[in-house]
């Protein structure tokens, strides 16, 4: 195996890491996000669960987290919840950043 083909395959192995990361980075914070609108809605117990599931599978409908953002949106304008496209994408960025951080410091 030439120089080149060992870098080729190590670039490959990060590009798959990278996007298992990602994948898991924007689970997770889906996750979170979704805890903290449904805290927001004031959704408690059980029904937190199927909310989280709703904002995940609100996720798949197109690339990018404007699915997401749309959803939580809507929900909001829907109870009547005063918050701001700044504060829901902020909570999305920082909920990322916790995910991400949480993800690297146990990869498991």
């Amino acid at each position: 195996m030439t120089t080149f083909d060992e870098r080729e395959k190590a670039f490959e192995k990060k590009f798959a890491m990278d996007q298992d990361l990602k994948f898991r980075s924007e689970s997770r914070r889906n996750k979170m996000v979704a805890e903290w609108a449904a805290a927001k809605l004031g959704i408690s117990g059980a029904a937190v669960e199927d909310y989280i599931k709703a904002v995940r599978k609100a996720d798949l409908e197109e690339k990018g987290d404007d699915d997401v953002f749309r959803k939580i949106r809507k929900d909001f304008d829907e109870k009547g919840i005063a918050a701001s496209d700044t504060e829901i994408r902020d909570a999305m960025f920082k909920f990322l950043g916790e995910a991400v951080a949480q993800i690297q410091k146990d990869p498991k």
